[in-house]
């Protein structure tokens, strides 16, 4: 009995250590099956992230240029196209730091002794030893001294920035003035620009051939120098429509956090529209950008580009804009502006267009208010045209602001041309009927802080020969009857003091008393002939004259015909011509809509119309309405038309600032008028 309880005893510890031992292998094939997985995580399943990871730490991403889309007439005529062009560029991935001072002091001489021009945008010359701030530099001088760069006072000098920059950039043993303001200047706009081993920097953009051969043998050996082809901007036509077209120019920081808050895909270095088509469209034209990625050893050289994506193009725009039209129009807003100009001189007195030299002229298509032309003049040369050159300096310092757009933005008392206006308001509104007559005695003096005076004694007249013959003691009276509030109502729908809806920068105008600060009974009867605080673009008053050709539908004004992708094989985009967008209808009956547009049309085709002169023989029936605007210096003169009369086609205004005389705006009228039907000849 002993011995049998000690040999299961002894079974019992054995059995005890087997199970031990099992637990000790099974936790053991647990750790290293754990571990095997986590192999697997890292290995397999994780192994690409951290592959990213070990590139990054190695290689760096850099942004590829996008083409940018064209710009295009309604026939395919280019007006904002591409072109190669040549720029210096900086890559910091190659560069040697210790010797960059040197290396843009001799690029700067490089380009200087063979007139070339390098990005320059520090607001400081050096003038007779001196430092100072540059002319019409105010946002960059305050940018300078802003509290990301230099924290100092408006009253900090240019010396004291020049110190400070110095410091900031470890330059202050250059003893030569002249060469440490270039030293200063570019380094900069390193600053601004975030020059890195990602972001290269551009030192100069649109050098010449014969500039590229001489840096290419200047600089063999220096590493980080790179001339690059890229592609340019050029108008064919520079001058055609600057302000419709627009421009580009470098991305600012406020640019810069905003398209990259959108998800955009922009640079420090990229540039951006910065007003017209260029700006609006800007996410269409601009395309997205490639990258390339560079990989570099632990000693810091580049060994080999390790991925690559291709860039993709912007789209192509298409205008409603007509070159050829376009064309006679700014050449005869010019032709005519200067006409005025030496009629007023060579007349006795003032007042007779002296100061005549600057205007504006739209023309849109009635079917779709579709924008065949638009001009402004004084014109300038997009070519010429640079944020920070001289040329641009020229054009903001000029009295005649050429950069201001008359046709979509400026506003003008419109004259005589709101009296069509107030004549369907009247009539919907039952104050006075086709028949109803006014006697005219010349000057009516109902309110008498506010007389209005006629051009001529009229004596009993209707509502047609009012039109007709431009009758200021009609309409003082059909407007006092009217009231402002009402005046104003029907201007609305008929589009003044209203936006068009195109798709560019546009002027909202001024109608009077709606949008004016104060109101008296009597300032009604100066709103009613279109004076007052009455305001309008030619934009507005083209759509306006259009609106009453289309039978007092009035649309969306618009300049994009269509998109299409950068090799234009696919349409991406086409305004239906057939169904137009439709803004608003103006309320007023086609019995008086008829009544006001017969009126029109005795301005040209009556003996005693006021446009007779100039259209009563033109070989397309016309409706028109002469306008005469007072104000200081000479008088604003102002024509609306449409033709043809019974099918109506296109719809003009023009306004010539100062003109006086009502022969230069119908004249600018009429040759757009020509160039309108000898395009639709040749189609």
């Amino acid at each position: 009995m002993r011995l049998s309880d000690e040999k299961e005893k002894e079974l019992q510890q054995k059995r005890f250590i087997r199970k031990r031992v099992s637990i000790c292998v099974i936790i053991t094939l647990i750790f290293f099956l754990g571990f095997a997985a986590k192999l697997f995580m890292w290995q397999v399943v994780e192994g690409s992230d951290y592959s990213k990871i070990a590139d990054e730490s190695t290689s760096y991403t850099v942004t590829t240029d996008s083409t940018r889309g064209e710009i295009l007439d309604c026939k395919g005529v280019g007006l904002a196209v591409n072109r190669t062009g040549y720029q210096v560029a900086f890559d910091r991935l190659f560069l040697d730091i210790s010797k960059l001072d040197d290396t843009i002091i001799s690029l700067t001489e490089l380009m200087e002794t063979r007139g070339e021009k390098w990005i320059d945008i520090l607001p400081i010359t050096l003038k007779d030893g001196k430092y100072e701030f540059r002319k019409h530099s105010a946002d960059e001088i305050k940018t300078l001294k802003s509290k990301d760069f230099l924290d100092l006072k408006n009253s900090d000098t240019a010396e004291k920035c020049v110190k400070l920059l110095a410091d900031r950039y470890d330059i202050t043993h250059i003893k030569d003035k002249e060469k440490l303001r270039k030293l200063e200047s570019v380094y900069y706009n390193m600053e601004r620009t975030y020059f890195s081993n990602t972001n290269p920097y551009i030192f100069a953009k649109n050098i010449s051939s014969d500039m590229v051969a001489v840096i290419s043998e200047h600089m063999q050996g220096v590493g980080g120098v790179e001339i690059q082809t890229y592609l340019t901007r050029f108008n064919p036509s520079g001058s055609l429509a600057p302000h419709m077209i627009g421009a580009l120019g470098s991305i600012n920081a406020e640019e810069y956090e905003a398209k990259t808050a959108e998800g955009k895909d922009y640079g420090y270095n990229d540039t951006i529209g910065k007003f017209g088509v260029e700006l609006a469209f800007e996410d269409e034209l601009k395309g997205v950008g490639g990258t390339r990625i560079v990989q570099k050893n632990s000693d810091g050289q580049v060994t080999k580009i390790v991925q690559s994506a291709a860039a993709q193009p912007g789209r192509t725009i298409y205008l409603t804009i007509d070159s050829d039209i376009q064309r006679a129009t700014v050449n005869s807003l010019k032709k005519n502006i200067s006409a005025a100009r030496a009629n007023g001189l060579a007349s006795y007195g003032t007042g007779n267009g002296e100061d005549c030299f600057t205007g504006g002229a739209v023309m849109l298509s009635v079917k779709d208010f579709s924008t065949l032309a638009a001009a402004s003049w004084p014109t300038y040369d997009l070519n010429k045209y640079s944020e920070y050159g001289d040329y641009y300096v020229k054009l903001a310092t000029d009295k005649k602001a050429p950069m201001y757009d008359r046709a979509f933005v400026g506003s003008f008392a419109p004259g005589s041309v709101f009296k069509p206006c107030v004549a369907a308001a009247a009539l919907e509104e039952k104050i006075i009927s086709p028949s109803t007559e006014i006697s005219c005695s010349k000057y009516y003096n109902y309110y008498p802080t506010n007389p209005v005076a006629c051009m001529g004694t009229h004596g009993p007249i209707n509502m047609n020969s009012a039109v007709t013959q431009s009758c200021n003691y009609f309409f003082a009276e059909t407007g006092r009857l009217l009231g402002i509030d009402t005046m104003y109502l029907y201007a609305e729908k008929f589009g003044l003091g209203e936006k068009t809806g195109v798709e560019i920068d546009e002027g909202t105008g001024i109608l009077a008393g709606r949008d004016s600060t104060s109101w008296m009974e009597g300032n009604t009867v100066q709103a009613a002939i279109g004076q007052s605080d009455n305001a309008f673009t030619p934009l507005q008053l083209a759509s306006y004259v259009a609106t009453i050709a289309n039978n007092g539908t009035r649309l969306r004004t618009h300049i994009v015909k269509e998109m299409r992708n950068y090799e234009r094989t696919e349409t991406v985009y086409k305004y239906d011509s057939k169904n137009p967008e439709v803004l608003n209808k103006v309320g007023v009956s086609q019995y008086n809509l008829k009544a006001v547009q017969e009126a029109m049309r005795n301005v040209v085709a009556s003996p005693s119309g006021t446009a007779n002169y100039v259209f009563g023989s033109y070989k397309v029936a016309v409706a028109a309405k002469t306008g005469t605007a007072e104000n200081a210096g000479s008088d604003h003169t102002v024509f609306i038309c449409y033709a043809p009369y019974e099918k109506p086609e296109v719809a003009v205004a023009v306004v010539l600032e100062h003109g006086a005389f009502g022969r230069y705006s119908m004249g600018v009228a009429k040759d757009m008028l020509d160039a309108y039907f000898k395009s639709k000849k040749t189609q």
